[in-house]
């Protein structure tokens, strides 16, 4: 019975930490990679098709534009309001004919704040769980008069919580790197009220957001970094404990550590949102 105790916990371990090697590979791959570059291609086509509405949109916004700030014609004849808004008008365009090339460069200076990252913390070789030998120990030679189902009760529960937090991160991880996608295809419409300036909020807004979407990834990474670092520095067990007592106490451990990082990847956009308001 201690063998199958032992084998739900370990189950579960390798259950989790294949979640994390997950979520670490997402979190460093490109938009443009990621399952051999097919959703982005799709992604690339609606861009180009809503950038044609966003170039009709922009004509739109700049004539809205100037008849709000503009009081006159001859107002509008002045070389210093008339530059304004050509150097206005402009700069929308650009981003609407290379937003998807910007888009991409900022997703790709902010991979290599997560390397540099995980280039300094090691993280790479700190996703596997170890068992202190403590714990071990009470697996061997436990009977069902010792007190097996209780703990391989404990170890079923551990299992199953360590599915439901690996989920929770994963699904998470997977909805940040869909948001990209979702605003690289339609970055052309919001990115069009630039030509006037009394939407141009909208775009600013828009990049802000972005921003915001692509730094949880830093977030995210700082989370598992300050989690393994934590997990790793776990105190040992007191060897006079019950067998029971001493896997409720790991257990207990490892899954109050895993709801912490939960708490922390879930809260990713709040962190950044507190810390630069985008």
């Amino acid at each position: 019975m201690g063998t199958a105790a032992w084998y739900e916990l370990m189950q579960g371990l390798e259950y989790l930490g294949d979640m994390l090697e997950k979520m670490w590979a997402i979190l460093t791959t490109s938009p443009q990679t990621f399952k051999g570059g097919t959703i982005w291609s799709i992604i690339s086509t609606i861009n180009g098709v809503l950038g044609a509405i966003g170039t009709a949109l922009l004509v739109l916004f700049f004539t809205v534009g100037v008849i709000k700030t503009c009081g006159s014609f001859a107002e509008l004849r002045k070389p210093e309001t008339a530059v304004k808004v050509f150097i206005r008008f402009a700069i929308a365009k650009y981003l609407i004919d290379n937003c998807l090339t910007l888009l991409v460069d900022f997703v790709t200076i902010v991979q290599g704040i997560i390397s540099k990252v995980t280039g300094a913390s090691s993280i790479g070789t700190a996703l596997e769980f170890t068992i202190p030998s403590e714990v071990q120990s009470t697996f061997e030679g436990i009977g069902i008069l010792d007190g097996a189902i209780p703990i391989w009760a404990v170890c079923f529960i551990a299992h199953l919580a360590f599915i439901v937090v690996g989920l929770v991160l994963l699904l998470t991880v997977y909805g940040r790197f869909f948001r990209i996608y979702m605003y690289a295809a339609i970055a052309p419409i919001p990115l069009s009220t630039m030509a006037g300036q009394p939407t141009e909020n909208i775009a600013k807004s828009f990049l802000k957001s972005f921003a915001g979407v692509c730094l949880q990834g830093v977030v995210i990474v700082l989370a598992c970094v300050i989690f393994t670092a934590y997990a790793a520095s776990m105190p040992q067990m007191n060897t006079s404990y019950e067998p029971l007592k001493m896997v409720w106490i790991y257990v207990t451990e490892v899954v109050f550590n895993m709801l912490v990082l939960v708490g922390l990847v879930k809260g990713s956009d709040r962190i950044i949102h507190d810390m630069m308001g985008l």
